[in-house]
């Protein structure tokens, strides 16, 4: 297995993604935006979701595609994000139309980060919808990864309390053409390392020292179990969630996506230790370009769900690897946390 060029989601033609980062509220929003016709699904296994329009995304109902997928910061505010980027893409006349009436599909999930030391007292207008818009204006198939977008605020479990989350993304090249990519934002109520260690818990599907190259932790068994959850002595229910896309340039039908979101969970089980909880949000949107024009029997869709779980957790390693320090946080980021900033 190989990344694909960029090592992101936009390896996939046809995808960009815009990041919004607000630091004096320490939160924001990413948005992949689609630029081609796409069938699109999810999935959702956390006990505690924050999300808009994916009903329409289940494989029995009409609409087959979206026009982007926007993930924020704010809590249930942060759905308002989604109604700034359907804004701006009603103007580009982009969305389902029906008698000249543009409608753009934009399903989006939240993340919880209203306790992580930002300026919340935004006063009567939601800041919300003013970074959705943004965070599809500036989509590109560069952006960066880490302390940024939906990632701004994202906090995990960690040593001690827990250390600074973020956005993440990663893909692979499968031998028959196709490639798999993910676009994570990781606020996850478990830790991304094994006990007290520096080590990732999906260190055994690293590629190219993405995550730092060290390798599988060797702690004893007792020490891997630990539970090392975030705010050990808070835990508010809602207050964690992992929200991600899982994207193939193969062709794929509804069903099949919603599939390969399925599959794409087992990713956050290979990274993140607990997940799935009563109190994380868990949600994977699924999207296929088909742009590759391979059409997966069912031997190739076996890996093809093998591959989704193991670029999810690549990119899930890679958002807390790439977090950043800035003033006043309220974890540190696992580099200042194992003394390699």
């Amino acid at each position: 297995m190989q990344p694909g060029p960029k090592n992101q989601i936009t390896d996939i033609k046809g995808l960009r993604v815009g990041n919004t980062s607000d630091h004096r509220l320490r939160s924001g929003v990413t948005a992949l935006v689609c630029d081609v016709d796409n069938t699109a699904s999810v999935h959702v296994m956390g006990g505690a979701p924050g999300s808009r329009e994916t009903d329409l995304l289940a494989p029995q109902n009409t609409v087959q595609g979206v026009n982007a997928f926007v993930l924020s910061g704010g809590s249930s505010f942060g759905l308002d994000a989604a109604s700034g980027a359907q804004s701006v893409l009603r103007e580009k006349k982009r969305g389902f139309e029906i008698r000249g009436h543009h409608i753009p599909i934009v399903p989006s999930a939240i993340l919880f980060d209203l306790i992580n030391g930002g300026d919340k007292d935004w006063g009567e207008t939601n800041p919300y919808h003013a970074l959705g818009a943004e965070a599809v204006e500036t989509a590109s198939a560069d952006f960066e990864l880490g302390s940024v977008g939906a990632g701004v605020g994202a906090l995990i479990g960690g040593p001690d309390a827990g250390l600074k989350g973020g956005l993440g993304s990663a893909s692979t090249r499968l031998a028959n053409g196709a490639t798999v990519g993910a676009l994570v934002a990781v606020n996850a109520m478990g830790a991304a390392t094994v006990g007290e260690s520096e080590h990732f818990w999906a260190a055994p599907f690293e590629l190219d020292d993405e995550f730092g190259g060290l390798g599988i932790a060797d702690v004893p068994s007792a020490e891997s179990h630990k539970l090392r959850v975030k705010f050990q002595d808070e835990q508010a229910q809602g207050a964690n969630t992992t929200i991600a896309v899982i994207a193939t340039d193969a062709k794929l039908d509804k069903s099949q996506c919603q599939r390969l979101a399925v599959a794409a969970h087992d990713g956050f089980a290979r990274a993140l230790w607990p997940v799935h909880t009563p109190m994380d949000g868990d949600l994977i949107f699924s999207l296929s370009t088909g742009g590759a024009g391979v059409e997966p029997g069912l031997q190739e869709q076996i890996e093809l769900s093998a591959v989704a779980a193991s670029t999810m957790s690549r990119a899930i390693a890679r958002a807390v690897y790439c977090a950043r320090t800035a003033d006043g946080d309220v974890f540190p980021t696992w580099a200042k946390a194992f003394n390699r900033d």
